[in-house]
């Protein structure tokens, strides 16, 4: 058995610190597993149960280089003030860079462009003071706003395992060490290779805070859809106590206090109405705009807003009970998940800075040897662009930011991807299972036809079927139980009752057995059911559930049970279908029922009479024929096989038991989420497949153009200044991109 526990880690800032405090956790005797995530700032840790403390974790987080606390409630309501003081941290020590770095790069570059200007310095100044002056400034910068570089770079350095941060340390430490012998010791350099680049280390340093302070800011906003749910959790509830209200914390409120809400004001936690009458805007969990009517014995749910009426209800869960902190918990838990597709990324960023710095020291050699005069000046400003231009800053942020937003935006729509990989495995899925009962239909069936057989009663035998069906927690013996209330009739109660999943019940009742069920169960009981398959099959093709009944074992009537079927159905199926998938419903209805009902929603392929256990081989047909699978369904015997599907989506609706075996739960009922899903996992993967290829693409490119090979025949460098630049615009590019995904809309559907 094993525990999970997260860590909240500060300090990383690209894939290659992803990857040393995984390697730092995975080392721990008792860590099963570790995944890190850069957005979220996250390490998931999965322990034996026999682990000690996790103070031990922090520790190897902290050996490591990087800070770690264990995650709490209170660190996660703090998440966002963090990321508000990282982000205000930032931006003074940006600030303080700038104010230092902006006359050296006027002076510098002023004299470069400004012929006068040059002159006049020369002249007013000299050029050994401007360097007195320029390292002054470069040097504020480099050992002030450029401490942390060396906080984090030069333990990870001297370690062997260089980072990001090593890359940055050792090209401007590089370029301000050249500038400081060219300085005070000029002498010891090659004639004509007297040149300083403080201006260079200065920009360098000025330009990656600048990225990392926008970075900051954006990475901020794709955690918003966390902070809007928590907005929804309130902090204090009325409570009536003794007869008089009071309002109390909610940290205070128990199950079984009774809550008083009033028009306008959020419903404080779930619970049930015990009186009043009111209408609920449940749009800021569900996603549908209606407000719903809420009576006596109805659910609430905490977050919600009473729009008019009032309500007491009794409080039936608190605490991470809640539905509001299981959706919390779900997301966090989603954008904290790792892809398979980022696996690529990990093996390439594991060797990614040592060969960097590999191709720098090469770059080095090269135009020392082969370069042109002055050789030592064109060989440390190439290796210094090397080294710059290829942090692995967006490599680390190309999926996870896309995850965070994408989830995010699911959770809005009323969407929640359980685990983070299962946005990518549902962009995969070529087949899309539906359940019948209670996922294309209501769940609510009504018995619509009865008919007796010659010499029985109708309400004698409908009496005894309800009393059979009594304890069944079929919605189709709960139809026929409920036909018998309205008819004013008196249900005995049953004995011996007997169920078998998807196929029917028995029970004695007042001395006589009865049976209750499909045309093949009678039968395996000895039933003789050809007196009632002339009313079963028009039934069935009237598309309408058959359910047949025996008494003694003789057969004594049929039942047409009809379960409407939800006005998002079909839309939904069309708008799967328009999507290049294969639309299957599966059912225990029989073959006829089930063609006619599949016949009116559009759906070509159809599993019949198939029983609980049989949902799981009929899917692994599909799967072992090449298909990846989604399957949809609501209640406890589709567990296996939403368990079994490449990916689960379970009808939010549905039972407890159906929604822990499922990756994607929808939060309402409207099937329209599906294709909603669907649609929100298929522009996730392509965001992250364009976050990547922009990252790899950006390395793969600029690194030989920084070494210097198109020097030979277009006499084209790059200068580690632009390099800088476009390092800090590489990850705010991704992050930005990831942010469109804010604005994703799901196609339109039109519900008939």
């Amino acid at each position: 058995m094993t525990q999970q526990t997260t860590l909240l880690v500060e300090g990383m800032h690209c894939a290659s610190c992803v990857g040393r405090v995984e390697q730092a956790l995975r080392t721990i005797p008792g860590v099963e597993q570790a995944a890190v995530n850069l957005a979220t700032g996250t390490a998931s840790v999965h322990l034996r149960d026999d682990f000690g403390s996790a103070d031990t974790l922090c520790a190897a987080v902290a050996d490591a280089g990087y800070a770690a606390t264990l995650k709490t409630a209170a660190s996660v309501a703090d998440a966002g003030e963090r990321q508000a003081d990282e982000a205000m941290r930032l931006q003074r020590t940006l600030l303080i860079a700038a104010v230092f770095t902006l006359p050296i790069f006027v002076l510098d570059m002023g004299s470069h462009m400004i012929p006068p200007m040059h002159h006049w310095l020369l002249a007013n100044v000299g050029q050994q003071n401007l360097f007195y002056l320029f390292f002054v400034l470069a040097s504020v910068v480099q050992f002030g706003p450029g401490r942390e570089f060396y906080r984090v770079g030069l333990p990870a350095l001297l370690r062997g395992t260089p980072e990001m941060n090593s890359l940055v340390m050792l090209g401007t430490s590089a370029a301000w060490g050249y500038s400081v012998v060219a300085t005070f010791t000029p002498g010891v350099l090659p004639e004509g290779t007297v040149n300083v680049y403080f201006e260079a280390a200065a920009v360098i340093i000025t330009l990656i805070l600048l990225g990392r302070w926008l970075e900051a800011r954006a990475r901020g906003r794709t955690g918003e859809a966390i902070g809007r749910l928590l907005s929804l959790q309130a902090r204090s509830a009325r409570v009536i106590r003794d007869g008089v209200a009071q309002t109390v914390a909610i940290d205070a409120v128990r199950v079984g206090d009774c809550i008083e809400v009033r028009p306008g004001e959020q419903v404080p936690l779930d619970g049930r109405v015990e009186e009043g009458e009111a209408y609920v805007d449940e749009s800021m969990l569900t996603g549908e705009p209606v407000p719903v009517s809420k009576a006596v014995d109805a659910e609430v749910v905490g977050g919600t807003l009473l729009r008019s009426g009032s309500l007491r209800f009794v409080v039936t869960r608190v605490g991470d009970d809640t539905v509001l902190a299981r959706i919390v918990r779900l997301v966090e838990e989603a954008q904290g998940t790792r892809l398979p597709i980022e696996a690529l990324v990990n093996r390439v960023t594991g060797i990614f800075v040592p060969i960097v710095i590999g191709v720098a020291l090469l770059t080095f050699l090269v135009w020392l040897t082969f370069g042109p005069e002055p050789a030592l000046t064109f060989a440390l400003v190439n290796a210094v662009a090397v080294l710059i231009i290829a942090c692995p800053c967006a490599m680390g942020l190309a999926t996870p930011t896309s995850i965070m937003v994408g989830t995010g935006k699911g959770a809005e729509l009323g969407v929640l991807f359980r685990r983070g990989d299962a946005l990518q495995a549902l962009q995969d899925v070529d087949v899309v299972i539906f359940d019948k009962t209670g996922t294309l239909t209501e769940g609510r069936p009504s018995l619509t036809s009865f008919e007796c057989l010659e010499g029985w009663a109708e309400d004698d035998v409908l009496a005894s079927v309800a009393a059979a069906e009594k304890r069944s927690e079929h919605p189709v013996g709960e139809a026929i139980v409920a036909a018998a209330g309205e008819r004013g009739l008196q249900v005995p109660e049953p004995e011996g009752f007997a169920s078998e999943a998807g196929r029917g019940v028995s029970a004695r009742v007042q001395g006589r057995q009865i049976v209750v069920g499909s045309a093949r169960y009678l039968s395996e009981a000895g039933v003789d059911v050809a007196a009632l398959k002339e009313r079963a099959d028009a039934f069935a093709e009237e598309g309408r559930t058959p359910i047949l009944a025996a008494v003694d074992g003789q057969a004594a009537a049929a039942f047409g049970i009809a379960d409407a079927i939800k006005s998002s159905s079909r839309a939904t199926i069309t708008a799967i279908r328009d999507r290049g998938l294969r639309v299957v419903m599966m059912t225990g209805d029989n073959a006829r029922t089930a063609h006619r009902i599949a016949a009116e929603l559009g759906i070509d392929e159809v599993f019949a009479e198939v029983l609980p256990e049989g949902k799981v081989d009929a899917l692994r047909s599909l799967q072992e024929a090449g298909s990846k699978v989604a399957f949809v369904g609501d209640g406890i015997n589709d567990a296996p096989a939403l368990a079994q599907a490449e990916v689960g989506i379970a009808i939010g609706s549905g039972t407890d038991v159906a929604i822990e075996a499922a990756e994607v739960v929808l939060i309402s009922s409207d099937l329209r989420n599906v294709a909603h899903a669907i649609a929100l996992s298929q522009a996730t993967l392509r965001n992250i497949r364009q976050n990547l290829f922009w990252a790899f693409a950006y390395n793969a490119c600029l690194i030989p153009v920084a070494a210097g090979v198109l020097y030979p025949m277009f006499a084209i460098l790059l200068s580690p200044v632009f390099a800088a630049a476009a390092m800090a615009a590489s990850s705010v590019c991704v992050v930005t991109n990831a942010l469109r995904l804010k604005r994703f809309e799901p196609p339109p559907i039109a519900v008939s």
